[in-house]
């Protein structure tokens, strides 16, 4: 059975209530996530797209060193942080509390960051 088929299945299940799609639901205050996965997916992804914006912004500027990671670390946390304790306001608890939500694709984020960051500090500045 085709995944689109299985979707439309379940709508009818709940009563015939369309589903919004989750990236309408993440920009959406207060939204209610029934599937844990698809609010950590949401997570994960926003920290790549935090990761690549930044990288470019340290590579242009041009920021080097452990400042440039430690102002990283600190805004893609903190960002997130007030993604999901502000703006979504979920129960931490339901995840493994906030530190569970906060670590969520991290490193991955920072890979990407660090690759972004040099090559476009390197692409700009490099002589």
């Amino acid at each position: 059975m085709s995944s689109g088929k299985r979707k439309e299945e379940a709508q009818l299940a709940n009563g015939g209530v369309k589903q919004l799609p989750v990236w309408s639901k993440a920009l959406k205050t207060n939204s209610v996530w029934d599937d844990k996965d698809e609010f950590l997916d949401v997570i994960y992804w926003l920290r790549q797209i935090i990761a690549v914006v930044f990288g470019v912004i340290w590579g242009v500027v041009p920021l080097t060193g452990f400042l440039g990671i430690a102002i990283f670390c600190v805004l893609n946390a903190g960002i997130l942080y007030l993604y999901f304790s502000s703006f979504q306001q979920i129960d931490e608890e339901e995840y493994g509390g906030t530190w569970e939500l906060t670590k969520e694709g991290f490193m991955t984020s920072f890979a990407l960051f660090l690759v972004v960051w040099v090559i476009f500090y390197t692409a700009i500045h490099f002589e």
